[in-house]
């Protein structure tokens, strides 16, 4: 793994790519490249936390291996998988340049070879490290893929029983994110660094806005900063976040829009809320949301 002097150093190297990390964002995820542990970011929706895996990659010069988590995966999705087809296409050449005869020992064993192995992003990881390797919204999986997880956090191996074990020479740099939709288990958790991220403060969002996004202006970046300040304390149904902040303000300087106004701000508000609640709730407050 690259070595990095202090957090403040990695938050200079994060920052050099657009990524602005606050003094506890940037100490986990140095602890986290100092000590070999996975760090376990949960926090709400749009406040980096995927991003943070994606800018370590970056400033850091390491491949990023993502795993996207979902209701029902399983260990054959994010590991590996044998490439049936050309399995099958394999046996029959092989049977067609013996006449038919075929040894069944030496047929089985050509069958599962690197060559017909197809490795899904957690044997990718392993393979390839040093890596970054992103496991993203981890709580939208289930108890068993958490279990399966946790030898593979433990010992950076697996084994695939055609094939043998396959080990990380040096153990990837591991992100796990949950929107916290769940509450995930205390023996994932206990083998990781953990970290909590918020919605930046006021200061931070606007200088996030001014390094994101070309061109905008000091009064645009305060305004959609201070109107999305407002809108997080609003009984919404998704809260905006960073990924809407930026989007709202690419929209707006799409539009050649260097303020924003009631009018802009109602034609552009589907740049950062999802709900047609939540925008019926915002169009009707609009004045006093803006300000």
């Amino acid at each position: 793994m690259p070595h990095v002097a202090s957090p403040a150093k990695l938050a200079a190297l994060l920052e050099d790519i657009g990524y602005l990390a606050d003094d506890g964002v940037a100490t986990a995820a140095f602890l986290s490249l100092r000590m070999g542990k996975p760090l376990f970011c949960e926090g709400e929706p749009g406040t980096g936390k995927t991003s943070l895996a994606v800018a370590l990659s970056e400033s850091l010069g390491l491949p990023l291996v993502r795993l996207q988590c979902h209701e029902g995966i399983d260990a054959a999705q994010a590991l590996y998988e044998w490439d049936f087809p050309r399995q099958l296409l394999h046996l029959r050449a092989l049977e067609a340049a013996e006449g038919g005869r075929l040894n069944v020992n030496d047929a089985e064993q050509s069958l599962y070879t690197e060559r017909f192995l197809l490795a899904r992003p957690l044997l990718t990881a392993l393979r390839s490290s040093p890596c970054v390797l992103l496991v993203d919204e981890i709580d939208r999986a289930d108890d068993e893929f958490e279990a399966f997880l946790l030898q593979l956090l433990d010992e950076n191996t697996v084994t695939i029983p055609e094939f043998g074990e396959v080990r990380a020479e040096q153990p990837p740099l591991v992100v796990l994110t949950s929107n916290r939709t769940r509450e995930v288990h205390d023996a994932l958790k206990r083998r990781c660094l953990y970290h909590w991220l918020e919605h930046p403060d006021l200061s931070r969002e606007i200088a996030i806005l001014r390094a994101r996004v070309p061109g905008i202006g000091q009064r645009l970046a305060e305004q959609i900063a201070e109107t999305l300040q407002r809108l997080r304390t609003m009984e919404l149904l998704k809260p905006p976040g960073v990924a809407e902040a930026l989007d709202w303000a690419n929209a707006l300087r799409a539009l050649g829009r260097d303020e924003l106004d009631a009018a802009s701000a109602a034609s552009t508000l589907g740049a950062v809320l999802k709900f047609s609640e939540d925008l019926d709730r915002v169009r009707a407050r609009l004045d006093a949301v803006l300000g």
